[in-house]
């Protein structure tokens, strides 16, 4: 039998209060406060992101401040960017490829809550992991939703919200974000 921390990452429906799931929250919560105290500069940065995100790349850059849900969930690339204070909801696993650039504020959303409102009631969801191609570059305040996969070498424009798979070599922009043009040279 799955406990629920194995449940939440094989996108099946969990309780999020559950002992083992909140003490990884807690443990994040803490992390991220501390980051928040730092600069990319500090001597100790290194060593808190790597306790944060366990096996982040050293070529990899997250600048404080930074918000995620548990960190374990965050699967970074080399030479990944990401600009001020992100947020990742991690409950399901978020990818970036290597060489991608995320802007300021930009939001990842595994959790997806059930329909039904009473279920909603209950302290209960779904996570679906997010996926982003290596060579993309999301501008500013974009929002990804549980689920999407993002292509390799795509450009999602700043203040996007994405609800759907971008394929390869695209550039979308919207609310919900649609294929603007195809970026194939």
């Amino acid at each position: 039998m799955k406990t629920e921390y194995e449940k939440m990452r094989s996108q099946e429906l969990y309780y999020f209060s559950d002992p083992e799931i909140h003490a990884s929250l807690v443990h994040a919560k803490k992390v991220c406060a501390c980051l928040r105290s730092m600069t990319i500069y500090d001597e100790d940065y290194r060593q808190v992101i790597e306790e944060l995100i366990p096996g982040i790349p050293q070529s990899t850059t997250i600048c404080p401040p930074f918000h995620c849900d548990h960190g374990t969930g965050i699967i970074l690339g080399e030479n990944v960017f990401m600009n001020y204070d992100c947020i990742m909801l991690d409950g399901g696993y978020i990818r970036i490829g290597k060489h991608t650039l995320i802007g300021p504020h930009c939001q990842f959303y595994t959790p997806q809550h059930p329909m039904d409102y009473v279920e909603r009631r209950e302290e209960k969801e779904t996570a679906y992991p997010i996926t982003i191609g290596e060579d993309c570059w999301l501008g500013g305040n974009v929002v990804v939703c549980p689920g999407v996969t993002i292509g390799n070498r795509c450009i999602i424009a700043a203040g996007s919200v994405v609800t759907k798979d971008i394929p390869d070599d695209s550039l979308a922009a919207g609310i919900p974000a649609v294929v603007k043009r195809s970026l194939k040279k």
